[in-house]
C-alpha cells in the first residue's frame, strides 16, 4: 500500500510523491528526484526536520538534539525518519528550486469557453494526457497567454474531472488572457500551464470554517467546496461572496448544490453597487457578523483583491477577535496571486 504525500515548498510550489509502507518521506523524495534538505539520514542532525500539517505517520527514531519533544508534539518531523501511515501534507523549509524540484508543466486544449457575466469568464481545459495534475484545493496554475511571453495566474475553480481543469477568471478590459478569452479563443486551442502553486489551500478540517470570497475569488473557494462535498463536512461552514454590481454574482448554482450535499453549509451574496437589487447590500464586512468568527474557534480562508483583504483583516482585528487560523490571498490583475 503507497500514500500520496504533498511536499509544500517555501515558495510556494507543491509537489507529490507516493511514499510506500514503510517507506521514509525522505527516501520517497528522492526516490521521486526530489531533493528534500538531508544529511546523516539517521536522525541526528536535524537537517531535515520539517513540519506535517496533516495527516498520520510513524515518527521514527531520532535524538531530542535533532528533535525535541515540543517540537515533536506541535507536528515537526524528522523527513528521513518520518514513515506515512496515510496520505500526508509536509511542509519543507526549503525552495523547490533548491530541492530541484519546480513544478509540472501541462499541456492541453479548451474544452469549454462560457461568459459568465460581463466581468466573469469561466474555462476549462482538457489535458492532452488524459491524467490531471495533483493540487490541493485553493491552490493555482500559472498559464501561458497564447501568442505572448507573458504568464497569468488563476485558481483552479474545481476538483479535476476525468482529465479536466477548471477556471474562473475576471474579465479585464485590454487584459491580455481576458482579450484572447473573450476575442479570439476557440474550443480545441492550445493552452499550456505550470501548476501546482501558491500556499492558500484548505488545510485538515478540525473546527468551524468561514470563507469570504470577493468577485473571482471565489474560484478557490469553490475548489474547497468540491472537496467538502466529496469528503463531507462535519462542522459548520459559512461563506460570505461579494461582488460589485448584481451581474457579477456568477455560479450560484453550484453553491446551492453544495448547500443542498452539506447541511453544514450556508452562504449568503452581497452587492456592493447602492443601486443594487439585491437584498444585502455592501460590502463582505457589512455582513461579517461576529458570531461567524465563533469567538475565535473558527478556521477562516479569505480570497480577493488587495483592498477586500485590508478591509477584511482590519474589521476582525477592530471585533477584537482572532481566529484560530486565518489564511488569506490578494490578487491583482496580471500579477501572480500572494498568499499567507
Amino acid at each position: 500500500m503507497s500514500h500520496t504525500i504533498a511536499l509544500s515548498f517555501e515558495d510556494g510550489v507543491t509537489r507529490f510523491v507516493s511514499c510506500d509502507e514503510g517507506e521514509t518521506v525522505a527516501d520517497a523524495a528522492y526516490r521521486s528526484g526530489i531533493n528534500v534538505p538531508l544529511d546523516c539520514r539517521d536522525g541526528a542532525c536535524g537537517t531535515c526536520k520539517s513540519y506535517c500539517e496533516s495527516g498520520a505517520y510513524d515518527a521514527g527514531d531520532y535524538i531530542e538534539d535533532a528533535l525535541t519533544p515540543d517540537e515533536a508534539a506541535a507536528g515537526h518531523v524528522l523527513t528521513c525518519q518520518m514513515r506515512p501511515k496515510s496520505d500526508c501534507v509536509v511542509k519543507i523549509a526549503a525552495s523547490s528550486a533548491l530541492c530541484k524540484a519546480g513544478v509540472s508543466r501541462f499541456s492541453g486544449r479548451l474544452a469549454r469557453l462560457e461568459r459568465l457575466s460581463a466581468s466573469t469568464i469561466g474555462f476549462s481545459i482538457a489535458l492532452d494526457t488524459g491524467g490531471a495534475p495533483a493540487f490541493l484545493p485553493g491552490q493555482y496554475a500559472n498559464l501561458s497567454v497564447p501568442g505572448t511571453g507573458e504568464v497569468r495566474a488563476y485558481s483552479f475553480s474545481a476538483l479535476p474531472r476525468e482529465g479536466h481543469v477548471e477556471f474562473l477568471v475576471r474579465n479585464i478590459p485590454g487584459g491580455r488572457m481576458s482579450t484572447w478569452l473573450s476575442e479570439r479563443a476557440r474550443v480545441g486551442d492550445a493552452l499550456t500551464f505550470t501548476a501546482p502553486m501558491g500556499s492558500f489551500y484548505l488545510r485538515p478540517v478540525t473546527r468551524r470554517l468561514l470563507f469570504l470570497a470577493g468577485g473571482t475569488g471565489l474560484a478557490p473557494v469553490l475548489a474547497m467546496l468540491d472537496l467538502l462535498a466529496r469528503d463531507g463536512l462535519p462542522v459548520p461552514a459559512h461563506l460570505v461572496y461579494g461582488v460589485t454590481a448584481d451581474a457579477d454574482l456568477v455560479l450560484l448554482d453550484r453553491l446551492e448544490q453544495v448547500a443542498a450535499r452539506l447541511p453544514h453549509f450556508t452562504f449568503a451574496t452581497c452587492v456592493a453597487d447602492p443601486a443594487s437589487a439585491h437584498p444585502r447590500k455592501g460590502y463582505v464586512t457589512h455582513h461579517l457578523a461576529p458570531e461567524h468568527l465563533a469567538g475565535g474557534a473558527v478556521d477562516a480562508y479569505l480570497c480577493g483583491p488587495p483592498a477586500m483583504v485590508d478591509a477584511v483583516r482590519a474589521h476582525v482585528q477592530a471585533l477584537g477577535i482572532t481566529p484560530a487560523a486565518f489564511h488569506y490571498e490578494r490578487f491583482s490583475p496580471g500579477l501572480e496571486a500572494k498568499a499567507a
